[in-house]
């Protein structure tokens, strides 16, 4: 059992991390803001409701407040650090636990197994930072355009968790790694697939650094020289130099490559055209002195993907598949409440009531052939 001083740290905690004072909880919970001191202070316990409440607001189950357990080390870094980046990263960590349950419930556990990189002797490098890209596709066995099927073989085979939600600025993404739920990745959807790509390929050099590299700003942010590299490892996973060499030499005509043309790469390897671009001037040699054609060049395949982009801006969900998945799972096997499922999956009640299944039957299971 839990003392009053444990469930006081606790509640600071949680209110803290989700960047809140306490005269902002008094007001959406209706507790006194004396209450809240009294309560963080461990003179008086709140009563089940109250917690309850503020578990709610928190964005935490009731049981972490009664757990006996360390307070955890919770570290969301990011590539660009939101206005608001409290209450996301509260949501992106409830997230990750709650798959984490899922999981745990379904006995479905995906134990996150990226390829381990053990901590170099002298500052990461540029080469060492391809290297360990190519030695990644190789490893992972995502072949010449990794791009296409990156994110299923992270979540499926590796048990990364990628979550989707609207960010800003836009040009942010982040991730985190815990001993409990594993390596997650949190996106903006508001970024077309390709753009998806290549942040989650970002990201993930930083989850395979994560023991050694350098942060900033309390933990929060990596260092530039980082981000660098973390930009320099997604371009030469999702583009690998021979099959970039290969892709521009069936299209090129006298040293030139049409605009049109190079849509279709960047297709090929489900990258934007600007990454590509930039991708085929490093890797044809290309110095700072052509940077301006190059700049030039990205600026004219603006202007022309109306004309030539031709792929869809799809809408990510919010949650994996799998994770929705389980859920159902667990709301059929009674793990979940209708209440809960609702919660987990970001929904209604009403919504859930309405499935057409609400209990799993024979007929939802496919029977395999007679060997």
């Amino acid at each position: 059992m839990t003392t009053a001083t444990g469930i006081g740290d606790r509640l600071k905690y949680a209110r803290e991390r989700a960047g809140l004072k306490q005269g902002d909880v008094a007001k959406r919970a209706s507790i006194g803001e004396s209450s809240l001191s009294e309560f963080e202070c461990a003179k008086r316990e709140p009563s089940v409701s109250q917690l309850a409440t503020l578990a709610t607001i928190y964005n935490r189950p009731v049981g972490f407040f009664l757990s006996v357990e360390p307070l955890p080390v919770e570290v969301v870094r990011w590539r660009k650090k939101p206005a608001d980046a409290a209450p996301l990263e509260v949501a992106f960590l409830e997230l990750c636990q709650q798959y984490q349950n899922l999981e745990s419930w379904c006995d479905a556990t995906i134990a996150t197994s990226l390829p381990p990189v053990e901590a170099p002797l002298v500052p990461f490098s540029r080469r060492a930072a391809e290297d360990l890209a190519i030695r990644i596709r190789h490893e992972l066995t995502l072949g010449e355009c990794p791009g296409p099927g990156l994110l299923c073989v992270l979540e499926e085979r590796c048990g990364l968790k990628v979550f989707h939600r609207e960010l800003d600025p836009t040009g942010t993404a982040a991730s985190t790694k815990s001993p409990g739920f594993g390596c997650a990745v949190l996106l903006n959807s508001k970024h077309p697939k390709w753009r998806r790509n290549f942040d989650l390929a970002h990201e993930l050099f930083h989850l395979l650094t994560w023991d050694f590299a350098a942060a900033v700003d309390n933990d929060e942010l990596w260092s530039e020289s980082d981000e660098k590299l973390a930009d320099w490892f997604a371009a030469c996973l999702l583009m690998p130099t021979d099959a970039v060499r290969q892709a521009v030499a069936s299209r090129i005509r006298g040293r030139k490559i049409e605009v049109e043309s190079l849509f279709e790469i960047a297709r090929q390897f489900d990258v934007s055209v600007e990454a590509l671009i930039w991708r085929i001037h490093t890797v044809y040699g290309g110095t700072a002195k052509e940077r301006a054609r190059t700049d030039a060049m990205i600026a004219r395949a603006r202007v022309a993907a109306d004309l030539f982009e031709q792929r869809s801006h799809d809408s990510p969900p919010g949650r994996p598949a799998r994770f929705v998945s389980l859920a159902l799972k667990a709301l059929r096997a009674g793990d979940l409440s209708v209440g809960r499922f609702a919660e987990y999956v970001g929904t209604t009640r009403h919504r859930v009531m309405a499935l057409p299944e609400a209990v799993q039957g024979d007929d939802d299971a496919l029977e395999l052939p007679a060997s």
